[in-house]
């Protein structure tokens, strides 16, 4: 009869009540976006058509960008810390699946009459337990801790596609910044030359003390400038040389040119944003996380049922001990019911239970945020696009309207301000249409990044 009873305690253990699925996406989707109604296209120009696809970096044919990014997913700090944080939840998955299997201990006692309280006791007994799972509360907590695994593991996902992405956009940066200092030194050089011309039409009695001033000080503003944005282009280096895990030395170097702008973006449906980017289906998992911590707070109000056995084996040196069989076989069971906690059960349902609404708010933060990033990098590439098509023409006006304006200084039919005011015109257009430029890579990259593409295939 005990063993029929054991057994039958073993088969209602293995085929406990089953846990409940979590909400589906298409259940929690409106709760979580409730006034966002997903379009079949994006609202924004600048796409084409066609799947999202991966190894989007190589799009810039830059080895030494690909090269940086290797270097940053090995060595940048934030990524050692997800990778950390990584196995620490693969951790608590294999804790939390413990309990399912039967706990076995040894428990050893030996030194005959020696032994520390003078009885001479000594033996050996091996002793398990398995607690029955009957409603799932131990599976719940097995459940959860995976999925807080894959949540991370998708984090860490996203941080890798983060950070190559920032490297990609500080490369960009720094270049610009190179360029923006030479643009500054070529400035530098026509105003020096203006200034020495100033000179030589004074010392023939053509020009006056009022125009070598101006355009002596027209010199020392373009120095200041260089001198400013050669701090500009060092801090951009340190920029890239702290993501990459490297002393912020400034002595990386960067192209003298901006990579051209690859063709346009294959952008999917934005339907398929909320399965593809990384970030969002953490989201998703924590989400089924935050309810299978529910289940287990629910199950934790229930009895807890522990079948135990144990085997034993004792002698003595000192005393006759009572004829009994030796080893001695043993088996049981055992019942917690929590009867009155002052409510803290309950309580610890309702806290998990706003956790899963605060799972649910956080996805639809996620996922609005996301088509956000899409529209405003589809619509700062077509706005830029525009930008730049005019910004051409503009520098190639003023650069033919300075020749005029030097030509008629030196002939002197032109004064020195009006050359002046056209140098700052056409400086002012070259560094708009190099930050057009620059910028267009930027929101390339931050497009990639918003659609959940991966740098590499």
């Amino acid at each position: 009869m005990r063993r029929n009873a054991f057994i039958a305690g073993i088969v209602a253990a293995l085929a406990g009540c089953a846990l409940n699925a979590p909400p589906a996406p298409d259940e929690f989707r409106p709760q979580a976006l409730p006034n966002l109604t997903v379009p079949e296209q994006w609202a924004e120009k600048g796409g084409a058509g066609g799947a999202v696809a991966d190894g989007w970096l190589a799009n810039f044919n830059d080895p030494r960008l690909e090269a940086l990014v290797r270097d940053a997913l090995l060595y940048n700090p934030d990524l050692q810390v997800a990778a950390a944080r990584m196995e620490q939840a693969a951790g608590y998955v294999k804790l939390a699946g413990a309990t399912l299997y039967p706990q076995v201990n040894l428990l050893a006692r030996g030194g005959g009459a020696m032994s520390g309280d003078s009885s001479g006791l000594e033996g050996v007994g091996v002793f398990a337990s398995w607690e029955l799972d009957l409603w799932g509360r131990v599976r719940a907590g097995r459940e959860a801790a995976q999925l807080q695994y894959a949540s991370v593991a998708l984090d860490v996902l996203y941080a890798t596609q983060s950070i190559a992405a920032m490297v990609a956009k500080s490369w960009f940066l720094a270049t610009e910044s190179r360029l923006q200092k030479a643009a500054a030194e070529e400035m530098l050089l026509s105003a020096e030359r203006l200034a020495s011309l100033a000179r030589d039409r004074l010392r023939v009695g053509k020009g006056d003390e009022y125009d070598v001033a101006q355009a002596q000080a027209s010199v020392q503003t373009y120095r200041d400038a260089v001198q400013q944005l050669d701090l500009s282009y060092r801090q951009s280096l340190r920029a890239i040389e702290t993501l990459i895990g490297r002393y912020p030395a400034a002595a990386i170097e960067v192209p003298s040119q901006l990579a051209a702008k690859p063709g346009p973006v294959p952008v999917g449906m934005p339907s398929e944003l909320l399965e593809r980017r990384p970030d969002i289906v953490a989201a998703e998992r924590r989400i089924a996380l935050a309810f299978y911590r529910t289940e287990e707070a629910k199950a934790a109000r229930l009895p807890r049922i522990s079948l135990t056995a144990a085997v034993t084996s004792i002698s003595s040196e000192l005393f006759v001990l009572k004829d009994r069989d030796n080893p001695v076989w043993s088996a049981g069971g055992s019942l917690v019911a929590p009867i009155y906690l002052g409510g803290a059960l309950q309580s610890q349902v309702e806290i998990r239970t706003a956790e899963q609404k605060q799972a649910v708010a956080e996805y639809g933060r996620v996922g609005a945020r996301a088509f956000g990033e899409v529209e405003g990098a589809l619509s700062s590439g077509f706005t830029l696009e525009q930008r730049a098509a005019i910004l051409v023409q503009a520098v190639a006006e003023n650069e033919r309207a300075l020749e005029l304006a030097n030509v008629r200084y030196r002939v002197g039919s032109g004064d020195l301000r009006a050359v002046q005011q056209q140098q700052l015109a056409v400086y002012g257009a070259r560094i708009s249409l190099l930050r057009v430029r620059s910028e267009q890579l930027v929101q390339r990259v931050n497009l990639h990044l918003a659609l959940g593409g991966g740098w590499t295939n």
